[in-house]
């Protein structure tokens, strides 16, 4: 088990009064992934089943339309994306390139299946969490979607890192 891992884990709001037992759980079950900068780690309709929780680099969240890539997000150090996975098994919403060389540890959803079979109030709790950080983050999409629609001026919310906390 890496002690580096279960430490990122332990300072993000998704794990929050997660009981550590259940974190290294996740831990031994995970993968350090390493993608270098212009590298995607998944692109938007691909499978999804797992989340990304990055350790290092900056990461962004990018959606096409007209086959074009419209930024979403920046994601950095400590911040989590992929988690819609563990919640609804939809493809890719949108795709996660690395614009630095990023080092970021992949939950599959098997490891939270074999937390839900273990320990179901703790899945419960973790299930929470990512609810809230995917209410958090609809609620940010919600004020985009405002000023534009009221055509508003100031800085775009997307030119800034979203953060876990």
């Amino acid at each position: 088990m890496s002690p580096p891992a279960l430490a990122t884990l332990q300072a993000m709001p998704i794990f929050g009064a997660v009981r550590t037992e259940v974190l290294q759980l996740l831990v031994r079950h995970s993968a350090t992934v390493d993608v270098p900068k212009g590298a995607f780690f998944f692109r938007e309709n691909d499978t999804a089943e797992s989340l990304f929780v990055l350790e290092s680099g900056r990461v962004a969240i990018l959606k096409q339309w007209n086959g074009e890539d419209h930024l979403l997000a920046y994601m950095g150090a400590g911040d989590c994306f992929g988690e819609m996975a563990l919640m609804d098994l939809a493809p890719r919403s949108a795709s996660a390139l690395a614009t630095e060389a990023s080092t970021a540890l992949e939950l599959r959803t098997g490891s939270l299946l074999e937390v839900y079979e273990k320990d179901l109030e703790q899945f419960a709790l973790i299930q929470m969490n990512l609810g809230r950080e995917v209410s958090r983050r609809l609620r940010l999409a919600d004020e985009r979607l405002f000023r534009v629609r009221v055509g508003a001026c100031g800085p775009d919310p997307a030119d800034e890192t979203i953060h876990s906390t």
